[in-house]
């Protein structure tokens, strides 16, 4: 039975976020607010759970997961940056946009894509799940938390515990997320002396990012 964290949105208890972060730390997944909608995450280096996230997700190791992470200097933790993607990160972060960069060694070969080894990577700018990452003390794993058989994602935190409530250890419920996905981009062309790829258009504003 997945545990229920009802959280102030601008205010989120640091002691139930504590809470749902001892679940995270002991192999759980969890949903959680975003800046786009609400996303299934799970422990980095935790194989059983991204294996977890996977199976109620329905996506197999070719779909891109992402790693949300609490700012540019952790990101730079997981991909090869260098100055020209990071001055375009600098100006897109915190916010809705999600980059495709090249791994790092840091990242478990398992959860970058197995041909490219690559992995998105964002810096989200909501408040809940900020706290979350700057209690847990690192990037967490995440994926859109869109029902295996749907195509829009969820955001109604009560109807993901009624839907998950036997697959999930806990939801983190802010109230509603804007619903719109993020903006993807791909930066990998960039170390080769090419331009950024969008991918997707979200919620983000690439005008923002000269592209």
């Amino acid at each position: 039975m997945a545990q229920y964290f009802e959280v102030h949105p601008d205010n989120p208890q640091p002691r139930l976020l504590k809470q749902a972060v001892a679940l995270l730390e002991g192999g759980g997944v969890l949903a959680v607010p975003t800046d786009s909608s609400y996303a299934l995450v799970c422990h980095l280096d935790d194989k059983e759970a991204v294996d977890k996230l996977r199976r109620i997700r329905g996506v197999d190791d070719k779909h891109h997961l992402t790693l949300l992470c609490r700012d540019l200097s952790e990101l730079a933790n997981y991909a090869r940056v260098d100055n020209k993607q990071y001055r375009l990160l600098k100006s897109a972060t915190p916010g809705p946009y999600t980059f495709i960069l090249e791994a790092s060694k840091e990242v478990p070969r398992r959860v970058s894509h197995p041909q490219r080894k690559t992995i998105g990577l964002r810096v989200p700018g909501h408040k809940t799940l900020q706290e979350l990452l700057v209690l847990h003390n690192g990037a967490l794993l995440a994926a859109t938390l869109i029902a295996p058989g749907e195509t829009e994602p969820m955001n109604d935190p009560e109807l993901i515990r009624a839907r998950f409530e036997k697959l999930i250890a806990g939801v983190v419920d802010a109230g509603a997320c804007p619903l719109e996905p993020t903006t993807v981009i791909d930066l990998t062309p960039m170390g080769t002396g090419g331009d950024p790829v969008v991918i997707r258009q979200g919620g983000g504003d690439v005008a923002r990012l000269g592209l």
